[in-house]
């Protein structure tokens, strides 16, 4: 892990923190040293401070992306505007924690980030990620008899068979639905003939939703599949993420493609 973090008392302690917690960590005190140790000896995982001297968290993600490096990034930030987050999310970073944080929200957040890029996690093949399996047994988080999974909108559709999501969905590299084009080995999506530039997240997000066009997907089944891990009623993570990815979706006078479900969550549908 490399940590960024220009206070010493906070670097100090979440240093001590996490190689507690089983980390190997490289702590510095800039993004000009965390950019030369970044392209020296590339982690796993960055953890950077936003408000920095010089070189600040926003400038490093930004660098990073742009050099194609996709290394996953939780960005610490004492700013908690929702404007402040969208510029964070915007320059590339995957998650972030506000200032004061307890320290094992920060850990959470990181096994989240951690087990999206693992080569050694346990998720469905890839052919198959993102899909809401059919014939899930009672209770479980796929089951919209309960309540917790997809489709607990009243009305709404309960998850069909794989290959035959409405839209259509297909197994396999490409997936589309609602006038929406994706290629998941080369990361790449479109609406129409307009490719779409998207971060990780957005990009991951978006498969989800194309690959279940038309069930309604509650905010703890798309935390739980995006992020790993529900950050509870309380967080916006979800709708910052989302008011992102529609202004990179929707266009003068086409129809939106995320709905909102109130209560509930989103869908993907193109009325």
């Amino acid at each position: 892990m490399l940590l960024a973090e220009d206070d010493r008392a906070i670097r100090h302690a979440l240093e001590r923190a996490l190689a507690l917690e089983g980390y190997q960590v490289t702590a510095v005190a800039d993004g000009v040293e965390a950019l030369a140790h970044a392209h020296r000896t590339p982690p796993d995982v960055l953890v950077l401070d936003v408000m920095m001297p010089g070189i600040d968290g926003l400038q490093v993600c930004r660098v990073l992306r742009a050099e194609g490096d996709r290394t996953p990034i939780l960005m610490l930030t004492a700013l908690v505007e929702t404007a402040d987050r969208i510029a964070g999310l915007d320059a590339g970073a995957d998650d972030y924690v506000v200032k004061p944080f307890d320290v094992e929200e920060v850990f959470a957040r990181l096994r989240a980030l951690l087990r999206r890029t693992s080569p050694n996690e346990t998720a469905a093949p890839a052919d198959t990620a993102g899909e809401i399996p059919a014939g899930a047994p009672a209770g479980s988080p796929a089951d919209p008899s309960t309540g917790t999974g997809a489709g607990t909108a009243t009305g709404a559709p309960s998850a069909p068979a794989a290959g035959s999501l409405p839209g259509p969905s297909q197994p396999g590299r490409h997936i589309e639905a609602a006038g929406l084009r994706m290629d998941r080995q080369a990361r790449r999506a479109w609406r129409g003939g307009r490719e779409l530039e998207l971060t990780r997240t957005e990009f991951e997000l978006l498969e989800l939703l194309v690959r279940n066009a038309g069930i309604v997907l509650d905010h703890s089944t798309i935390y739980d599949r995006i992020w790993g891990y529900d950050f509870g009623p309380g967080s916006k993570n979800l709708a910052v993420y989302v008011g992102y990815l529609r202004r990179k979706l929707d266009e003068p006078g086409a129809p939106q493609l995320i709905h909102t479900v109130r209560g509930v969550g989103y869908v993907l549908r193109e009325d």
